[in-house]
């Protein structure tokens, strides 16, 4: 049995709340609900019959508020709540860094790194080429860094991925969602990515403004993508998909098969000892994110990778 502790939280961030659920195999939909996250209770609960992933459990939690430590732990059946991160130590198999806040991210995982505890990152890995270059040294080190967005894995995606070629050669394809770049860019990149089977990007450009995001990205292979990330509309993740011969759109709903098959992802790379996702489409994808701010602070240049 494989033994995991998960680190929390991040504000509007509810991983470690579905994500310890989804492992251990139970929830408190009140209490989920009680802290805002009423969503997250209800998909829980619609599949509580597939909730528990064979061979792995969540055991230990540490978050900055104790009080919330100890309302994930109520919620997901986990035994231990620890004072400082470094408990966790010797006491686990691995670690699951729930929060999305990436500025936080070497600090955070830095103790697990250097001991060479196998950690997950949340989305997004890094945003900064500092801290990027910090997580690649340790996996060129042979660290265990596992790290992207759930919609890598979501349903919706593989159903597209299977159906691509009969669109022919894609020209272009968009994406929208809700929300801002910094912490939610990666989705709409990891899912259009994943489904394109991680194309190269040669370059980027930042064209939108606060809260009316919009990045343009150009593939080695001549394809276009254009993803938007606006604030204040409807809650959305869409793309869609143009070829020569064809076009399809994709809604991506399924919030719940997504995170459960990157759980299981993450428990099958600790029990093969290494990680199943290659940490250079990981990179790759960290540049884009990285690169578009930098072109935005610059006044929308375009910025090559």
């Amino acid at each position: 049995m494989i033994k995991l502790g998960i680190i929390g939280m991040s504000e509007g961030n509810a991983h470690p709340y579905s994500w310890s659920s989804i492992i251990n195999g139970q929830f408190d939909g009140d209490e989920i609900s009680r802290i805002g996250y009423p969503a997250v209770a209800s998909y829980l609960e619609a599949n509580k019959d597939t909730l528990g992933i064979s061979d792995a459990i969540v055991t230990h939690v540490w978050c900055q508020e104790r009080k919330i430590a100890e309302s994930i732990a109520h919620s997901s059946g986990i035994t231990h709540v620890v004072d400082n991160i470094v408990d966790m130590i010797g006491e686990v198999d691995a670690v699951i860094l729930g929060r999305d806040d990436p500025e936080n991210h070497v600090q955070m995982a830095k103790t697990f790194v250097e001991a060479g505890v196998p950690v997950f990152i949340d989305k997004p890995l890094a945003y900064s080429q500092n801290d990027l270059a910090w997580f690649a040294d340790g996996v060129a080190q042979g660290r265990f860094i596992m790290s992207c967005s759930s919609m890598r894995y979501a349903n919706e995606c593989r159903i597209a991925k299977q159906e691509l070629a009969t669109l022919g050669k894609i020209e272009l394809v968009t994406a929208v969602g809700k929300k801002d770049w910094k912490k939610y860019g990666i989705h709409l990149l990891e899912a259009v990515f994943s489904v394109l089977d991680d194309p190269i990007p040669i370059s980027i450009k930042h064209i939108g403004e606060l809260d009316k995001e919009i990045v343009y990205v150009r593939l080695a292979n001549g394809a276009d993508i254009m993803l938007h990330l606006y604030q204040h509309i409807s809650g959305t993740f869409q793309m869609t998909f143009f070829g020569q011969q064809g076009w399809k759109l994709v809604d991506i709903r399924n919030s719940y098969s997504m995170f459960r098959d990157n759980m299981i992802e993450f428990i099958r790379s600790v029990q093969e000892g290494k990680p199943r996702l290659d940490f250079k489409k990981t990179h790759r994808l960290m540049r884009v994110v990285i690169g578009a701010q930098e072109s935005f602070l610059q006044g929308g240049k375009t910025i090559l990778l």
